[in-house]
């Protein structure tokens, strides 16, 4: 009786809204995946059990943020630190913290027990997000906490900011703009599919069906059109 009231929330609270601009969590990500969020092109949709896998992570940010407000020698400035308005990205850094010397952007990452038992350094993704941040907002020291969602182990490291490679990111996240306002989506990645995002990607079945290179985003919804109408789909799409 309740289970499937239960799912069907979590279903709910998850339905996809339109996207406009690019989150800080999409940096160094597949571009065609972030091109098919942008268009509403239909994908696999995560499980309620994975939504409230998600939420949890929520609770494991406020058992960190406990102890770093209860500390004598690290002082919160600010949580929930949105970047200033722009049009390019939009992003909340989680904690900024001082240790009465340095600012510090502090960024929590929770995961489960076999991925952090072989974390033996930061993961790329969250570097990336973390470098944005330090770009976008004063502090130019960041650091990266991971939470095992099982045993609640913890490990930290430490990141210096990195005009470099915050400069790489931007250039492609202006590049796919370009790309999405000009309706060409973008190739797949290099190593496909054998990448970690392909794995775990909610648009596998279209990027197969897209091919390997650019392809303008009309001739790719008379794919798509045709592919529903053989399966009995009815899917609207963005023009």
């Amino acid at each position: 009786m309740l289970r499937e009231r239960i799912d069907q929330y979590y279903l709910d609270q998850h339905k996809d809204r339109e996207q406009h601009h690019f989150y800080i969590s999409d940096a160094g990500k597949c571009s065609r995946a972030i091109f098919f969020k942008f268009k509403n092109v239909p994908k696999k949709e995560l499980e309620a059990r994975i939504l409230r896998l998600f939420e949890h992570g929520n609770y494991i940010h406020q058992l960190i943020m406990r102890p770093l407000l209860s500390m004598r020698d690290i002082h919160v400035v600010a949580s929930e630190v949105k970047i200033p308005p722009q049009e390019l990205i939009s992003g909340r850094a989680d904690v900024i913290i001082s240790d009465g010397k340095d600012l510090y952007i502090v960024d929590i990452k929770s995961m489960n027990s076999m991925i952090f038992r072989g974390l033996e350094e930061p993961k790329e993704e969250h570097i990336n997000q973390l470098q944005l941040y330090m770009h976008f907002l004063d502090p130019k020291k960041g650091i990266l906490i991971y939470v095992s969602k099982d045993n609640q182990e913890l490990k930290e490291f430490q990141l210096d900011y990195e005009p470099k490679r915050v400069k790489k990111l931007l250039a492609k996240l202006k590049n796919l703009k370009t790309k999405i306002e000009a309706n060409i989506i973008p190739e797949r990645l290099i190593d496909w599919p054998k990448n970690w995002q392909c794995k775990y990607c909610a648009f596998k079945e279209v990027c197969r069906m897209t091919g390997e290179g650019e392809i303008g985003w009309k001739d790719f919804q008379k794919k798509i059109v045709a592919h529903n109408k053989r399966y009995g789909k009815v899917i609207s799409l963005r023009k």
